[in-house]
Parts: C-alpha cells; sequence; structure tokens
C-alpha cells in the first residue's frame, strides 16, 4: 500500500461559497495592468508564428497520426513597438482534443492577430476578450490551447519590458527546482518494468500511469511498478477510458492496490457520473480533458464532481484562466495537481514557473523532457535527480534560439 492516502488530499469542502465566486470568477488578472500602468504606452507591432513537429525519442500514443508524428507546436513571437519580444507556445493534440497544428497557425494569423495588433501586452484582460469574442466559445473557451500560447507571449512580454520573473508579476515567488514524475504508457507489463527502470536510472522517484479501460490489467500493472518502488507517488490517469460501471469498480480496486489519485476516469461529459465517484469516496477524482475555463470549475464544485483538478495552463487558454482555477480550488480545500501535454520548451517555462509560484505539493507530470529529442531554447530543461531548474529570468525565463527555431521548422516541413 502506498504511503499516499485519500486523507491526506481532501482537507475542505466542495461548497462553493458567494466568495469562491467573487475571487474566482472576478479576477483582474493579479492587477499587473494597474501595477504596471506607466509600460502602457507600449504597443504590439508584431506576431509571428512559426509551426514545427518536435521529433520523439519515446513513442507515445498522442503523436502519431496522419499528419505525421512527432510534437506539434505553434511558437509564438510577439514584438512591441520599442522592440520588446515575448515568445508563447500552443501545444495542439489532435487526438487528445480537437486542435490541430495547422488550425492553430490558421486561427492566430487570421483571426486573433488583427485584434492583438496595436494593443497594449499589459491588457490581458482586454485581450483574453477579444479572443473569445472572434473565436467564440460554445460550452467552455473556443480553441484554448491555441489561445493559451498567446497568453504565454504576453506573460513573458510584459516581463521582458518590467524586467521581472512572471511568478513576480504575480506577487509571488519561486522555488529553484521542481519534481517530477516519469510517465508509463504502455500495454506491456514487461515493457513498463522497463520504462520504471528508466525512470529510475535517470533519478526519478515518482511515476504516472495511463489506465484504462482494462481495469484487470491496470490492477497488474500498479502491482508491477510497486514492487519496483514501492514509496512512490503512483498516479494514474485514464484520459477519459472507463465507463461508469468500471470507474466505479476500479476507484476502490485501485486504492486498495495503492493509488493515491485517478484522474479522468469518465469523459467530462458525464457530470452525474463525477457525482457518483466522488460520492463514492474510495480516491479522490481529478478532471482533465475538457476543463478549461473557470466558470466550469465553479460549476464542477458546486455540484460536487470533483475533488480537484489536474492543472494545465496549456490546455485553459493560459496562465490567467489557470491562476483563477488554482485559487478557485484552494479556497474550496480542494486539490490541484500539476500535469502537461507533453509539452516543449516555451509551454514547460509557464508551466513550471505556475506550479513553483502556487508551492504545489505532488510531483508534476512534465513529461516533455522524456519524451522529446530536441530543444529550441539556449538553456534546455534537463531534470537531474527527478527535478527540473525553475526558470528564474525576466519573463518566462528561456531565451528562443531563433536558428534552431528556424531548422526545426525547415525541417517540419519536410517530414
Amino acid at each position: 500500500m502506498s504511503k499516499f492516502s485519500r486523507k491526506k488530499f481532501i482537507t475542505g469542502t466542495t461548497a462553493a461559497t458567494g466568495a469562491l465566486f467573487t475571487h474566482g470568477l472576478v479576477f483582474d488578472g493579479g492587477g499587473i495592468s494597474k501595477t504596471f500602468s506607466n509600460s502602457n504606452s507600449v504597443k504590439i507591432e508584431k506576431i509571428e508564428t512559426f509551426p514545427v513537429r518536435y521529433p520523439m525519442v519515446l513513442p507515445f500514443r498522442f503523436f502519431d497520426g496522419p499528419a505525421g508524428t512527432g510534437r506539434a507546436a505553434v511558437l509564438i513571437k510577439i514584438t512591441t513597438d520599442d522592440g520588446s519580444v515575448g515568445w508563447g507556445e500552443s501545444v495542439p493534440v489532435p487526438r487528445w482534443s480537437y486542435e490541430t497544428l495547422e488550425a492553430s497557425v490558421i486561427a492566430i494569423d487570421r483571426y486573433l492577430k488583427p485584434g492583438i495588433l496595436g494593443k497594449s501586452p499589459f491588457d490581458l484582460e482586454g485581450i483574453n476578450e477579444m479572443m473569445d469574442r472572434e473565436i467564440a466559445p460554445s460550452f467552455t473557451t473556443g480553441m484554448p490551447i491555441t489561445k493559451a500560447g498567446i497568453d504565454m507571449a504576453l506573460h513573458d512580454l510584459m516581463g521582458k519590458i518590467t524586467g521581472r520573473n512572471v511568478a513576480e508579476l504575480w506577487g509571488r515567488t519561486t522555488g529553484e527546482e521542481l519534481e517530477l514524475s516519469w510517465t508509463i504508457s504502455t500495454t506491456d507489463l514487461d515493457e513498463a518494468e522497463q520504462l520504471v527502470e528508466q525512470g529510475l536510472d535517470k533519478g526519478f522517484r515518482h511515476f504516472n500511469i495511463k489506465v484504462g479501460p482494462d481495469l484487470d490489467y491496470d490492477l497488474q500493472l500498479v502491482d508491477r511498478v510497486l514492487q519496483i518502488v514501492p514509496e512512490t507517488f503512483l498516479w494514474a490517469d485514464a484520459n477519459g477510458d472507463y465507463d461508469l460501471s468500471t470507474a466505479l469498480q476500479a476507484c476502490p480496486r485501485l486504492a486498495d492496490a495503492g493509488v493515491p489519485v485517478l484522474e479522468q476516469p469518465i469523459p467530462i461529459s458525464q457530470i452525474s457520473g463525477y457525482q457518483r465517484l466522488v460520492a463514492q469516496g474510495a480516491l479522490p477524482i481529478l478532471v482533465d480533458e475538457g476543463m478549461v475555463e473557470p466558470a466550469q470549475v465553479f460549476e464542477f464544485i458546486k455540484l460536487g464532481c470533483i475533488d480537484g483538478v489536474a492543472m494545465k495552463p496549456s490546455r485553459t487558454g493560459g496562465l490567467l484562466s489557470a491562476r483563477q482555477q488554482i485559487e478557485m480550488l484552494e479556497n474550496s480545500g480542494l486539490l490541484f495537481l500539476g500535469s502537461g501535454l507533453t509539452d516543449p520548451d516555451v509551454s514547460l517555462a509557464a508551466s513550471l514557473i505556475l506550479y513553483s509560484a502556487y508551492n504545489l505539493r505532488y510531483p508534476a507530470a512534465l513529461n516533455g523532457p522524456q519524451f522529446l529529442a530536441e530543444s529550441i531554447i539556449t538553456e534546455p530543461f534537463r531534470p537531474v535527480n527527478g527535478k527540473v531548474r525553475v526558470p528564474k529570468g525576466p519573463g518566462l525565463g528561456v531565451e528562443v534560439d531563433e536558428d534552431k527555431l528556424l531548422d526545426l521548422v525547415r525541417r517540419s516541413r519536410n517530414d
């Protein structure tokens, strides 16, 4: 049995309050625009997009498809009239969500760019409102992964202009490093053991596993991993692959096997199913896919559908929305875990700063360094003993090597 338990996670109530609504949904971006109002004379002059596919060192089921292999991303460069530059990164995954590399480029270049040019990079709220007007929401924010890259670039730009790290813009500080977990995604138990050993050889102590839809296999997988590393945080993620009946069986059995938390057991649309899983109380139930905006988090808390969220700023439309959601969860005594979309480079930097600034208590499932073969920043993120540095410089704390980027753009076109 793992040393982690449900009691350690759930310390508050799931009841939503008026105060939560006020704090969570009426959120001014941390007062950034007001604090740095003297910088508002700077205007955005140019926006450039660079579509790429990062090559992989390990296969991952989300990144092979008819459009090509590799981790697709759109690097976004925003330049102001004083020559300041900010970088962001959108990371579409069509096998995980509906956004594609090509659609992201078109959305930015044709629909979002015209409304951003001439604006102050400090007008986070205004630019986000414009983006939601030009690409409207349905149930949630429209094209949030694409918009997240714009949001990150604006944060980076504000930091570069003011000489402050993004966390400092929020009035927060970060630690020196963040602990990561190693991803196990395979339907072969022997291969799973090999992957665990690879992670251990690289200094990782904690692991996350992909589970569903076969519960019998999943229980064997948990047993194999915990035989090798009994004192580990073994985070299970079903990516919505269980049906409700199986999920209700899975939660108590996974808990008994030593799993401390289950992410996205069923599709996000099955709201009553989430109510049943939370009411069952066997495991903390976290949501991921489809949980995009603060209003959703509020509703799911109010309806008793979640014990927490596996946060991904790249999924939520960016850092502004992600901060709102984390603070709503904290105010409700609920859990947030740090996750990602196999984020490369700039997107990874944004996640590292966010999680460290909000004192993430558990290993983050940021597996870009595990799966990606290349980097286009001058100082790539390379975990040491399962931990990776948190960038400290102005903005997102990374510098893009444009020669490397243009070379990757060229090679991506030829793939």
